[in-house]
């Protein structure tokens, strides 16, 4: 059994792919992957399922929720579920698959193994790791759904590490000189995300690299006016040592 949680969440059963069509089972089942072979207690998953506006009927629900669950998960001719009753609330557990069975664990050792490549100047195999990584992403898990800590903690998390990642990938690919190939896709996550000073530092020195020094300033120049109307701030010390030296660079 695998869970993929990094994307609208899915159970892989050998060649089969099961998807869960009713909202709040979808959402208890996230909780308990989220933090799968840990115990999540019912008041977690009452706050996950229907937030602050609990009905009287939450613990014969969570019942039903918790038996439909049980249901998907169970091999055919089994009794045995994944998900055990765990005081004070339930606990789904990986089985002997391990950390192979959650698509989360893959991307965070992918991240984790881009990163040292990365380090110690490993430019080739950290791209394939950050590629890999963000492969496993396939879009937002309950999108404007999550009600909840542990799910709304799950997706900002998750959007970080993505950025992160993307982060990692630009800078490994650029060690590698692919400044011209990347200035395109680093005006699209410059716009997108416009107070990630990372993206707009990236694209000012693969503009740089590429020819274009008059448009890595303009870069500066509109970073730092987004900045200061957004944030009240200057640009950071990285942006700046950027924009300085593409300034004094004569070209030797």
């Amino acid at each position: 059994m695998r869970y993929e949680i990094l994307g609208p969440l899915r159970v892989i059963d050998g060649k089969n792919a099961k998807t869960i069509k009713a909202q709040k089972v979808e959402i208890l089942l996230a909780a308990l992957v989220i933090r799968s072979d840990q115990v999540v207690s019912t008041d977690q998953l009452f706050r996950e399922i229907w937030g602050e506006k609990l009905p009287r009927s939450a613990m014969a629900g969570l019942y039903v929720y918790i038996s439909q669950i049980r249901k998907l998960l169970r091999h055919p001719g089994t009794e045995t579920s994944p998900v055990l009753t765990r005081p004070p609330g339930y606990m789904l557990t990986l089985g002997p698959d391990g950390h192979d069975g959650l698509d989360l664990h893959d991307f965070t050792r992918l991240l984790k193994e881009g990163r040292a490549h990365l380090r110690n100047g490993r430019y080739e195999p950290a791209v394939r790791s950050f590629e890999n990584a963000l492969a496993l992403c396939r879009g937002p898990l309950l999108a404007d759904v999550a009600l909840g800590p542990i799910l709304q903690g799950f997706r900002t998390w998750l959007s970080e590490a993505q950025l992160e990642c993307m982060e990692s990938l630009m800078e490994a690919r650029m060690a590698l000189g692919h400044h011209r190939e990347l200035v395109s896709d680093l005006y699209l996550l410059s716009t997108e995300h416009p107070l990630r000073e990372a993206f707009h530092r990236q694209l000012m020195l693969a503009l740089h690299h590429s020819g274009s020094r008059g448009d890595a300033l303009l870069v500066y120049q509109k970073a730092r006016r987004t900045l200061r109307e957004e944030l009240g701030v200057e640009p950071g010390r990285a942006l700046q040592n950027i924009q300085r030296t593409i300034l004094t660079d004569n070209g030797h």
